[in-house]
């Protein structure tokens, strides 16, 4: 799942709110240094007025550098703490549904169901096979049975086969000689 624009756009804010605080950090301390600047000036020149001015100015500076910085640091750290929170969230999320998943899964599987579904399936099984050899051994006593013929049958019957087996080994040498001949035909030509 990706990250949604809406996420985007919320991590740039917070980017850009960092950077903002940091270039005001950045300038308040170029301006402390003009102040200190400034008071030394007045100061070597014998200026009170301008060194208490200068004085004043850098104060204010200070505090409100000290103030930025706080703020930065506030913004940063409930920055990380929203983090926090949403990974936490995303935790418990992740959980709950894994936690449904694993009750779903144990309620799904009952194992005494199961097993008497297993045994019934196996009984099945068992009862098949026995109709299935039942059935083969009635199959087997009909064809016994209607095929009852005396010895003299038999006899014609094996004859027929043997007769039917030497007539296709002949019809098939009476082929290659055919062919062979064929053969010495077409290449005296």
């Amino acid at each position: 799942m990706g990250t949604s624009r809406k996420e985007i756009e919320k991590r740039m804010l917070i980017k850009r709110t960092i950077n903002t605080m940091e270039k005001q950090i950045q300038k308040l301390e170029e301006q402390k240094r003009v102040y200190i600047d400034a008071g030394k000036q007045a100061k070597a020149k014998g200026l009170t007025a301008q060194y208490n001015l200068a004085l004043a100015g850098l104060r204010m500076t200070i505090a409100q550098q000290r103030r930025v910085y706080e703020m930065k640091l506030n913004f940063e750290i409930t920055s990380q703490m929203k983090d926090m929170s949403a990974m936490t969230s995303e935790f418990l999320g992740g959980m709950s549904a894994l936690s449904k998943d694993m009750l779903k899964l144990t309620r799904e599987r009952d194992f005494s169901k199961i097993q008497k579904q297993f045994t019934d399936a196996m009984m099945g099984v068992e009862l098949q096979t026995e109709q299935m050899e039942a059935f083969m051994d009635e199959t087997e006593a009909a064809f016994s049975s209607s095929t009852f013929v005396t010895a003299e049958e038999n006899g014609e019957l094996e004859g027929l086969m043997e007769n039917e087996a030497a007539s296709n080994d002949l019809t098939e040498s009476m082929i290659d000689k055919e062919l062979e001949e064929l053969k010495k035909k077409m290449s005296s030509t």
